[in-house]
């Protein structure tokens, strides 16, 4: 295995969104490709009960770019009643303008990306009526279980794209209106939408490694706070 490859795509794997190329279409096979890796992907119980809505109408596009907008501020309006309280030395905090400032772009041009992919996951699988009892008596077990078996998919997805030049990002604010998102796309209520990926050809030719606080003062082992 080329480690050298491997690693480069998985460490500049972005959240794009300022550099998305909003005027060069996206092959409708392209995607679907990505989507067959994807699916190789873990699944809980390995029940692989989930489905991806691609959407390239442009009139769909624009309402969801609408619901993604009205999250978008209702997000940020929350946010601004905060006090911005933040250690100097914190990168997140160094870099919240920058991210600030390409999620709103983002926000305004979300109609004028190419593509848009929504990760679904049925919320209970009729094959599997133990996750019913699970959801009802370990809320926590079973909210992870079906998260856990449709992000990593996700995730898969995005590494595909990313390796055959297209960028994305990991959007989730247009789930604060989810059932009128769902009505536009006519998605069953048993779904679950997890997130929605606005995806295009990059510009530019590379992406870097994020900042990143070294992983030794996040990792534990054995107990919290204990480092190895």
């Amino acid at each position: 295995m080329d480690l050298e490859s491997v690693d480069h795509i998985l460490t500049t794997t972005r959240s794009v969104r300022k550099r998305l190329d909003l005027t060069r279409a996206v092959a409708p096979e392209l995607i679907e490709e990505c989507i067959e890796i994807a699916i190789q992907a873990p699944t809980g119980s390995n029940l692989q009960g989930w489905y991806f809505m691609v959407v390239t109408d442009a009139d769909k596009r624009s309402k969801l770019a609408d619901l993604y907008r009205r999250g978008y501020e209702a997000y940020y309006e929350m946010q601004a009643r905060q006090p911005p309280e933040f250690d100097e030395r914190d990168l997140r905090g160094r870099q919240r303008p920058r991210v600030s400032e390409s999620s709103g772009y983002l926000s305004e041009h979300m109609q004028d990306v190419p593509v848009l992919v929504i990760p679904c996951i049925e919320r209970v699988m009729k094959e599997a009526p133990h996750l019913s009892e699970l959801a009802s008596n370990h809320p926590s077990a079973a909210q992870a279980s079906m998260y856990g078996s449709i992000l990593p998919a996700t995730w898969s997805l995005m590494l595909a794209m990313r390796s055959r030049g297209l960028g994305s990002a990991w959007t989730t604010l247009h789930l604060i209106y989810e059932s009128e998102a769902a009505e536009v796309l006519g998605i069953p209520d048993h779904v679950t939408q997890a997130a929605m990926l606005p995806v295009a050809y990059f510009t530019g030719s590379d992406f870097k490694p994020a900042r990143r606080r070294p992983a030794r003062e996040m990792t534990y082992w054995n107990s919290w706070r204990s480092p190895r």
